[in-house]
Parts: structure tokens; C-alpha cells; sequence
């Protein structure tokens, strides 16, 4: 007997942000709400509908969404709130199926092919998880049913809000062909500027490309986005995808410029990511440095680490390596640290010929006994509470957290 066909459900709350801020004060109901915090100098987390209206969008600057929409309610955001409603929305997904893979707090896939015999087809089951989370929390969610990733993605987008989309066993190339290449979940902007250079414009017309073709002008991203266009993803849902990376960004309502400046915004950034680092029970073993100037030119340097770390002092060292001297203006800067592994793991034995350039042996070890006292002091009283005597001289947060 064939195995039975995979089938998937992609769920996206309704403009999340927004509709919890609309719960906890009905007074917002039917006002463009924009959540992202009140700086010209931040960006746009979540736009309600009637702010959609206007313009505003997700991951635009706050000065351009209160240009379009100046009538609009600027709200910060309270992740703490958010994270709260994302918990309730997880535990009705979880009714349905254990293979449940969160992209954010917003949105989920869900396997439940498992499920069918259960609680009947797949359309059935996304419109109760619908009326469920709805009744126990007030907000609306879109979702998509397909027997592929991307295609449930792609079908959760295309009738919000509060909307359901199936793409039939069978019909996936007849779902997919018609549409606008910005629709390929993973079609970066500089791919989609390359492949409409070549007079494309639908999904079909990249499927009907030859692969190599494809290959040769846009690279492995190209040869993956053909594949999509052409039905083919084998992806499964990931119940327990670990987190890839664990960082900290600040986009300020100020430019950082000058040298010192610059030194104590990466120090405190570092001190951030080592806590999360330390929080989490984790080591990274990568870093990257993302710096954006006032013209939203972003410049980014990674490296490569021989041993893992999670005190801020090491962390601090390889950010100013990786900054090159450079003393802004900046509008944002980030520090994100990957290649986890738990506390306990060792790293991996020594390679000989490592591809890309690791970071100075001489980096400083720091003082993790000193680092858990601040964790400790911080928990009990309030984050920032002790901290590098460096950081006791920066100018009070005018920035906005991201």
C-alpha cells in the first residue's frame, strides 16, 4: 500500500501584534493600529488591517508608516503579552497533532497526516482549530492546507484575514503556475530582480526553464526556487528544530557615531546576547556583526570560532574585531551569535584546513563566575541592574528593541 499522501497546514494569526493590543483595549477596535514603538527611527513590527489600508507595512520605518498614516495609533511592542496569546494559540495546535513546527509566535506548521483518521479532512480540521482559537483567545487566524511546505505557506497568505485556502492533492502545479514569482516562499529580492531581468514573471514561467540554466545564473537558491515552482518539496514539519541563532539588535532613535560610542553600544549588546547565551544553556561558536548606516546600507562581518563561548568579555573582543574601526553614524546595530551547541558539548575536533578564517586564539576567556553573579543579580532585581562599569556612562535608552 502507498505510504498516504503528506498533508500540511500552515496557520498565521491575524495581524498579531495589533489584534492583542485591540484585545486588551477595545477602544483601538476599527483604528489603525501600528505596533513598533513610537521612534521615527524604529520599524514596523505588525500594522492592522486599517493601517494596511493606509500603507503601512511590516518592516517598514515608523517615520514612513506615520507619513502614510498620520492618524494612526503608535503602539510599542510587549513581547511578554505577546508570547503569552502565542502559548494559548500552541497548545490548540497541539490537540490536533504533535508534529507542530512554530516560524515565530504567529505562525505554525502542522503535519496531520496522522490525524486524518481522527478528526476527518484536513479542511475540517483547519476550520475547528479556526473556531478554537477564536473562542479561547478572540483572535483570528488564517491558514493554508497543502501536501507540501511551501505550498500550505504560500496558502495561508492568499485570503486574509480570518480566511482558508486547499490546494488539492494533485492540483499543486495548477495552484502554483499562475502566480506572481514574489509569491515562492524564499524568493529574496535580489533572485526576483535577476529572474524578472529574464522577462519572468509567473511561477510557470521559471518552471518551464531548464534547471541548469537556472543553475548557472542564480546558484544553488536559483536551482531550489526551480524545484518549488516546479511542485518539489520534500521538507518535512520539524516538531523540535532547535534555534539556529541567539542575538540582540537595537535600532536607535539617534545615530550612534564615534568611536566610543560605537564600543559601548557593542558592549552592551554583547553582555545581552552572552545572558540569552547563558539563559538558554547554550555556546555559539559563530558570530556575526550587523551594522546599518542612516541609509539603510547594511554592512555585515561573521567569523568562525575554534571554541564555543558565552561570557559577553570574548564577545565583546570578536565584535570590535569584526566592526573594522568603524564609528558610524549607525542606525542599527546587532550581534548574533550561531552554531549552538549545549553548555556541556564539546566542540567539534580539530579540522585541518578550516574553509573560512577563525577568530584570534588570543580572544580573552572572561570570567564566567562573575558572569553568573550578574545573571543572578539581574533575575532577582530587574535586567540591568549590574553591568560593565563602561555601560553606567551610556546616555539613558532612547532606543527601540527589536
Amino acid at each position: 500500500m502507498p505510504p498516504p499522501v503528506k498533508t500540511i497546514i500552515h496557520l498565521d494569526l491575524d495581524s498579531f501584534f495589533a489584534s492583542v493590543e485591540v484585545l486588551d483595549n477595545p477602544d483601538l477596535k476599527g483604528r489603525p493600529v501600528i505596533v513598533g514603538g513610537p521612534s521615527r527611527r524604529g520599524v514596523v513590527s505588525t500594522a492592522s488591517y486599517e493601517a494596511r489600508a493606509f500603507g503601512a507595512r511590516s518592516g517598514m520605518p515608523i517615520g514612513e508608516a506615520r507619513r502614510l498614516c498620520p492618524d494612526g495609533v503608535f503602539l510599542p511592542c510587549r513581547h511578554e503579552r505577546y508570547r503569552e496569546f502565542s502559548g494559548r494559540v500552541m497548545d490548540v495546535f497541539f490537540r490536533y497533532t504533535p508534529l507542530v513546527e512554530p516560524l515565530s509566535l504567529d505562525e505554525a506548521f502542522l503535519d496531520v497526516t496522522g490525524s486524518l483518521r481522527l478528526f476527518g479532512p484536513a479542511a475540517e480540521m483547519a476550520r475547528r482549530i479556526k473556531r478554537e482559537v477564536f473562542a479561547e483567545t478572540g483572535l483570528t487566524i488564517t491558514a493554508g492546507v497543502a501536501s507540501q511546505k511551501h505550498l500550505a505557506k504560500i496558502a495561508s497568505g492568499m485570503n486574509k484575514p480570518d480566511g482558508l485556502t486547499v490546494v488539492p492533492p494533485g492540483g499543486e502545479l495548477d495552484f502554483l503556475r499562475p502566480l506572481d514569482l514574489e509569491k515562492l516562499w524564499g524568493a529574496g529580492k535580489v533572485a526576483l530582480s535577476k529572474l524578472r531581468a529574464l522577462g519572468l514573471r509567473t511561477v510557470g514561467d521559471l518552471a518551464d526553464l531548464d534547471e541548469g540554466f537556472v543553475s548557472r545564473g542564480l546558484g544553488e537558491s536559483g536551482r531550489s526556487l526551480w524545484r518549488l515552482a516546479n511542485g518539489v518539496d520534500l521538507r518535512e514539519v520539524e516538531p523540535h528544530r532547535e534555534a539556529q541563532s541567539v542575538g540582540a539588535e537595537r535600532t536607535y532613535e539617534r545615530d550612534v557615531s564615534g568611536a566610543e560610542a560605537v564600543k559601548r553600544e557593542l558592549l552592551h549588546l554583547s553582555v545581552k546576547v552572552s545572558a540569552r547565551l547563558r539563559e538558554a544553556g547554550l555556546t555559539g561558536s559563530a558570530v556575526t556583526l550587523k551594522m546599518r548606516d542612516p541609509d539603510f546600507r547594511t554592512i555585515t562581518r561573521s567569523r568562525t570560532l575554534a571554541e564555543p563561548l558565552a561570557d559577553y568579555l570574548p564577545l565583546y573582543s570578536l565584535a570590535l574585531e569584526l566592526s573594522e574601526g568603524r564609528t558610524g553614524p549607525f542606525r542599527l546595530l546587532g550581534i548574533q551569535a550561531g552554531a549552538l551547541k549545549s553548555a556541556g558539548e564539546r566542540g567539534a575536533p580539530p579540522r585541518a584546513a578550516p574553509l573560512f578564517p577563525e577568530a584570534s586564539s588570543e580572544l580573552p576567556k572572561g570570567n564566567p563566575g562573575l558572569s553568573r553573579a550578574m545573571d543572578l543579580v539581574n533575575a532577582r532585581f530587574g535586567g540591568g541592574k549590574l553591568m560593565p562599569a563602561t555601560l553606567a556612562e551610556r546616555d539613558p535608552p532612547r532606543d527601540k528593541k527589536r
